[in-house]
């Protein structure tokens, strides 16, 4: 759908934002806000329960996602920023995080972090504010006037120096704010149900492998109990055993203390942490090495083709993924090499349904921990080793399928947001008028 331009522009002066409406300002932002007006003392009551927001709690699209509950005493030194509504939170460090987002009737004991910048309208609309604070163009500001490599950081009174579009009539930024509430709405409701489909694709896709592995590819076969809970009935002729039985080995990796991994290492051999699984069944690269020498000097373990590994502690807990190269691990990952009567793609995908049991093998009710010893008690139903590998077959093509339509709607939702970046982005800009594309009520 194309949307109507105004009838006259003049050039903004301004790299990045190029020509305006005509009757439109170009102003830093200073001029139209204040910020960081208010700070929460330090003579406040120790028991005083704060609604914290964090930079990882904040997102654009998403808003302000995630508060914590804390009392003063507890609170993290940089729990000081008051907000209210209206306000616009602006990252100011970790910058590429682009977390920002507007306070919409908070609680009066929110607080959010001396990370952000509270951004306070004074004469603009705060509507309008909080697109424009997100708009690609001051976005990209804030993150070019950035300094630092790991941490970048802006600082507030460098982003209030950032010049901005303004339109001079109040009532045209609340119309602008009206129509970016009304069409980003729709397009968020299409990226939920987008969202909502590739979770079902993926619960659909773990229906179809934990099936496949407890009870395997032929709905005739006669069935037995199990005697483990969590198996059920598997085929008469399958093994259930515990892990212990049927691998060679289940081993911890390391880190060398010599020379650290990292990202660029000549000849270096891939070192996998819980950051590195994805999701897949099948490893890729890791996003760091170990140096050949820390090989050689036996500070780490390299792991043949066909081990399994399998993260053992946090939040990644219970995760496992097929080697398909040489590669060494970290001392958080259990590595399981399968023996010749056990498959290890079989085991892989075996071991992807598993997760709630290692959860509780682990006693996961703080922080579970799944070491050697817990991993070798894992229940296994194991079919015949040409069976295990038709089955593993099996699930890659149906796989491949669910991982197809996974990406279709990625894709869409990618898209959609970079219509909703865009769409934003024209309408703060005056590249597109919507004021003849709301009604009073809509901008009231």
């Amino acid at each position: 759908m194309s949307f109507p331009a105004y009838s006259a522009y003049k050039d903004s002066g301004v790299a990045g934002i190029e020509a305006v409406p005509a009757d439109w300002s170009i102003l830093p932002l200073k001029a139209t806000a204040s910020w960081n007006d208010d700070v929460l003392p330090e003579t406040t009551p120790f028991d005083h329960v704060i609604q914290y927001v964090e930079i990882s709690g904040v997102d654009p699209m998403a808003g302000i996602f995630d508060v914590t509950k804390i009392a003063f005493a507890d609170a993290p030194s940089r729990a000081r920023r008051k907000v209210r509504d209206g306000d616009v939170l602006v990252s100011t460090v970790r910058t590429y995080l682009r977390a920002i987002a507007p306070v919409v009737a908070p609680p009066e004991n929110m607080i959010a972090s001396t990370g952000f910048a509270v951004v306070r309208p004074r004469g603009v609309h705060s509507g309008y504010l909080s697109y424009l604070l997100r708009s690609e163009y001051i976005v990209g500001e804030i993150i070019s006037r950035s300094v630092g490599v790991s941490y970048p950081a802006i600082s507030a009174n460098e982003l209030m120096r950032i010049k901005a579009p303004m339109p001079a009539d109040r009532a045209e930024q609340a119309a602008i704010a009206a129509f970016l509430d009304r069409e980003t709405g729709k397009i968020d409701a299409l990226v939920a149900e987008q969202e909502k489909l590739i979770d079902l694709l993926k619960e659909k896709r773990q229906a179809v492998i934990s099936h496949a592995v407890t009870k395997g590819l032929d709905p005739n076969a006669p069935m037995k109990d199990s005697g483990v809970e969590w198996l059920g009935e598997v085929p008469e002729h399958w093994e259930v055993v515990k892990l212990r039985r049927v691998v060679e080995t289940v081993q911890t990796g390391g880190t060398p203390s010599s020379a650290p991994p990292e990202a660029e290492i000549d000849g270096g051999v891939d070192w996998f942490t819980p950051g590195d699984f994805s999701g897949a069944i099948r490893t890729g690269s890791a996003a760091k090495k170990v140096p050949p020498e820390a090989v050689q000097a036996g500070e780490v373990k390299v792991f043949p083709p066909g081990s399994v590994l399998v993260v053992g502690i946090g939040a990644t807990l219970g995760k496992a993924a097929f080697l398909s190269v040489p590669a060494s691990a970290n001392q958080q990952i259990n590595t399981i090499l399968p023996s010749p009567s056990l498959d290890g793609l079989f085991l892989a995908y075996s071991l992807s349904g598993k997760v709630a049991e290692m959860r509780f093998l682990s006693n996961a009710s703080t922080i579970g921990i799944m070491n050697q010893e817990k991993t070798k008690e894992i229940w296994l139903a194991v079919p015949p080793l040409n069976e295990q590998r038709r089955i593993a077959s099996y699930i890659d093509r149906c796989g491949a399928t669910f991982d197809a339509l996974i990406t279709e709607s990625q894709r869409a939702i990618d898209l959609l947001k970079e219509r909703r970046a865009a769409l934003i982005s024209a309408a703060v800009t005056g590249k597109i008028d919507v004021r003849g594309l709301v009604t009073q009520e809509e901008a009231a």
